[in-house]
């Protein structure tokens, strides 16, 4: 994502943007209502900061951190330089959690359990649900992180947020939770909604909301 991309405007609100070194290729973006105290980009490792991976803005009483996690690729031609990306990027937010609560909203490219995604038992060797994919995220969560939906929802089935533009996928509903609002455990009971908005179209994923009293 790049601003010059970006046809649009939003008046009344900050705008903070994070594009990769190579054109077109991924990115970060956030709309917020609120000026933040600091932004920040990337994670300040520097075979990590060219992909426009991260954007964290800190306000009095937490940090909203916006990431779009890289995808293993095909044949899982990424997968080991994933798994280091989630080790330095777990890192860093156990690193801002120390001195304030964290929430880290986005494409986390990975569906975490087999409730998360239509069609588990084939997909179990690609991309977003490999073991070694999951368990970073399971880590992630045994290290002081909640996943606000299915702390509210734990059994609930069939709530995707990506769907592949291929073999009508979205209209059969078979897809993947792979976007997600994650926060950090003491933020948990503040935690009112989390929402998916799965009939909102414009894209291959859908939005998600998360509504919590600070």
């Amino acid at each position: 994502m790049e601003k010059e991309q970006w046809e649009h405007s939003f008046d009344g609100y900050y705008e903070f943007w994070n594009s990769a070194v190579k054109k077109g290729y991924s990115g970060t973006a956030i709309f917020a209502k609120r000026e933040p105290l600091a932004v920040t980009y990337d994670l300040g490792i520097e075979k990590h900061d060219q992909e426009g991976r991260v954007i964290t803005l800190e306000y009095d009483d937490f940090y909203l951190v916006n990431v779009y996690t890289p995808n293993s690729k095909r044949e899982l031609a990424r997968l080991d330089y994933r798994m280091e990306w989630e080790d330095d990027f777990r890192a860093y937010l156990k690193e801002l959690d120390k001195k304030k609560p964290v929430i880290l909203c986005g494409d986390l490219n990975v569906a975490h359990k087999e409730i998360d995604l239509k069609n588990p038992k084939t997909n179990t060797m690609n991309a977003g649900f490999t073991k070694e994919e999951r368990n970073k995220m399971t880590e992630l969560l045994e290290n002081g992180f909640v996943d606000s939906f299915r702390y509210l929802y734990p059994d609930d089935t069939d709530r995707y947020t990506w769907w592949s533009y291929m073999f009508r996928a979205r209209e059969k509903n078979a897809g993947w939770r792979i976007d997600y609002f994650i926060v950090s455990e003491v933020l948990k009971d503040k935690i009112r909604d989390s929402i998916i908005h799965k009939d909102t179209l414009g894209s291959d994923h859908c939005p998600v909301e998360l509504d919590i009293e600070l």
